[in-house]
This record gives C-alpha cells, sequence and structure tokens, in this order.
C-alpha cells in the first residue's frame, strides 16, 4: 500500500483550508454563545435584584416583577388581593377606629423629654447591691412593645434574665467568642477606634448588672394554622423598639449599655432555648450604676450636624 499516495491524495490534505476555516467558525460560534448566555445570565440577575426588596438583615423576599408594559395597571388594589383564596392577610380585616389624635403642641414635654434622654450614658460598671422590681422592667418592655413595626408582625422577643448561672453560662460565652474576636475577627482600625472606650474581651457587667435583656428579632412568624408569616422589615422594627426600651429605662431611672454579642447569637439562643426563626439583635445589660462607675467624656453631635432643612 502505497500511503504516500493515500497521503497526497487525502480528502482532508485537500480541504484542510475549509476544514480549518470550519473549525474555527464551530469555535468562535461556541464562545460567541457563551459569552452571550452570560451576559444574558447577568442581566436577568440585575432584574431580579432590582425587582427584591433588601431586607437591613439579610433576608430577601421578592416584590411585584414589573418586566411588562402595563405592569402597573396589573396590580391589583389590596382589597382585590385579598379575594384571591392563595392571599389571606395575616390580620384579621375590621373596620378601623376613630382616632382624634394630637391636638394640642407640648414644647415643653419635647425639651423635657430631650433632657432626660440627653443624660442616658452607656454603663458598663453595675452594682449588684440594688435590684431594680421586677415590675419596673416589665413596664418598660410593655412600652417598647407599643413600638410600630412593619404590617403589624411585632416581631420581637424580650429575653428577662435575672438568674445568676444563667447569667454566668451567658458571659462565658460571650468572652470566649470576644477573645477570639479581639484577637482575630476583628480588624486593627476595630479595635483602635475602641481604644477610648477602653473596651475588651472581658465583661463583669453580664453578672454585675440584676437583669440582661436579650432582644431577639423573629424573621419570620406562624400563622394559626402552622403556615410561615413575613415579618417585613424585622430588624428595623426590633432596632426601633429597642430605642423605645432604652428610652423607657432610662425614664425609669436605670442604667443599661447596648451590646452586639459577635458570633454568640446561635449559641445564646440555644442556651435560652428560643426557636429557630429568631436571632439575636441586641444584650442589654439593665441596673444601677456601681459608686465608682466613669464613662468617657464623650461628647454629641450637634443640632446642625444632625439635621438638614428644606
Amino acid at each position: 500500500m502505497d500511503y504516500r499516495s493515500i497521503f497526497v491524495n487525502s480528502w482532508f490534505l485537500k480541504n484542510w483550508k475549509f476544514i480549518l476555516i470550519a473549525l474555527a467558525a464551530i469555535v468562535i460560534g461556541n464562545l460567541t454563545r457563551h459569552v452571550t448566555n452570560k451576559i444574558y445570565a447577568r442581566r436577568e440577575r440585575a432584574q431580579k435584584y432590582k425587582n427584591k426588596i433588601l431586607m437591613s438583615d439579610g433576608d430577601e423576599y421578592e416584590g411585584t416583577e414589573l418586566n411588562t408594559k402595563n405592569a402597573l395597571n396589573d396590580i391589583k388594589s389590596p382589597q382585590e388581593d385579598t379575594r384571591d383564596i392563595k392571599y389571606v392577610p395575616a390580620l384579621k380585616v375590621e373596620n378601623h377606629v376613630p382616632f382624634s389624635g394630637a391636638q394640642v403642641t407640648l414644647p415643653a414635654g419635647a425639651k423635657q423629654f430631650y433632657e432626660l434622654v440627653n443624660n442616658r450614658r452607656s454603663v458598663r460598671s453595675y452594682t449588684s447591691k440594688r435590684i431594680p422590681p421586677l415590675q419596673v422592667i416589665e413596664d418598660c418592655i410593655r412600652a417598647a412593645g407599643t413600638s410600630p413595626s412593619g404590617a403589624h408582625t411585632e416581631p420581637w422577643t424580650f429575653c428577662v434574665v435575672s438568674d445568676n448561672n444563667m447569667k454566668l453560662r451567658i458571659r462565658d460565652i460571650i468572652e470566649l467568642e470576644e477573645k477570639i474576636n479581639y484577637a482575630q475577627r476583628m480588624n486593627r482600625q476595630w479595635t483602635t477606634d475602641l481604644t477610648p472606650l477602653r473596651t475588651n474581651h472581658i465583661k463583669p457587667y453580664l453578672t454585675d448588672a440584676p437583669y440582661l435583656i436579650l432582644v431577639f428579632k423573629q424573621i419570620y412568624g406562624y400563622l394559626p394554622n402552622g403556615d410561615r408569616k413575613q415579618h417585613y422589615y424585622n430588624e428595623i422594627s426590633v432596632a426601633i423598639a429597642t430605642g423605645i426600651l432604652l428610652c423607657a429605662l432610662q425614664a425609669a431611672g436605670l442604667n443599661s449599655l447596648v451590646t452586639t454579642p459577635l458570633n454568640c447569637g446561635t449559641a445564646l439562643r440555644i442556651l435560652l432555648d428560643r426557636p429557630e426563626n429568631e436571632k439575636l439583635l441586641v444584650l442589654l445589660p439593665v441596673g444601677y450604676a456601681a459608686e465608682d462607675c466613669a464613662v468617657p467624656d464623650l461628647k454629641r453631635k450637634e443640632l446642625e450636624d444632625i439635621m438638614s432643612k428644606y
């Protein structure tokens, strides 16, 4: 067999240019299709992102898709929407009741309230000799429960800890994590910014303060039939409630401190036997400042630095 003759007369050899062009076209086509698919996928992700409401706690839920010309006309009113058996409001549909609202402006009341909250300081040193009545703590939390919330879901749980053994277990969990936080997790700038406040991983106030109030946000709730109930803007709602709680504690003559135990939420939730739909937002030691308590000589921003008029 004359292999040289076969090679010279080979169809592939005679048409190698066309074969090369065809292979190049296939490669370019596949590459173009790959790039085009990536572009379309990116656009689709961007569109989905635009149609989502991003919750401050990282949760997100999809809103109405606005990708048609008549999308706005397609949206039903709340009254029409509730006729669909798929969508039933979490709250019972009832007639609204009359509300007279504010009638008289009380400038002195605003000034007194400012003076009250302006005296509030973050206290890290507590006496264990004086214990406020539990009723006062309950009244303060009752006031916090009046906070507005997304769709009136009231997504908060306030856990009051007064048992010394439980406080010690909480302190052990937090100090263990805080030691790692200060040594590894928190960057150099963060720990540097905390230097004037003289904070570290040792937290004696967790056992010295008569009460610890752990504020949990409920990511979702449950309907009477067991289905999940969406809690809209749960972190913002609980943050507002916490602000009211701080003011109530101050009005009651008590001291407090806002702490956010980093990387401790799950362990504390399990310790207190809280359900999985709850996440720790803040922890507040509450009580009376120790006789030798000292706080940083901090100054608050002036009104013109925090308000703009239009």
